[in-house]
């Protein structure tokens, strides 16, 4: 099934789909893939994970990295967050 989404900010380096894995599975897998990027890239995060509005948001918060966008999607979230 084909889902059509607006995409808000287009400037994405890497993406990392996280649909099906348990907590804190999302998190742990977004800060590796965040350690791998350059200051100023940006990654993409789908995940399914009905914690991760909160997860995410204190991710951001205790490493600095700023969460740019946050979307309820049907069935998951899109986070996407900005290597500090």
């Amino acid at each position: 099934m084909s889902e059509v989404r607006a995409v808000i900010d287009d400037h994405i380096d890497a993406r990392l789909d996280a649909r099906g894995l348990p907590c804190p599975e999302p998190v742990v897998r977004t800060r590796k893939m965040l350690d791998k990027l350059q200051p100023g890239q940006r990654l993409e995060v789908l995940t399914d994970d009905p914690a991760a509005p909160l997860d995410f948001a204190a991710l951001s918060y205790r490493t600095g990295h700023p969460l740019r966008e946050t979307q309820a999607e049907t069935g998951y979230f899109r986070f996407v967050l900005e290597h500090k």
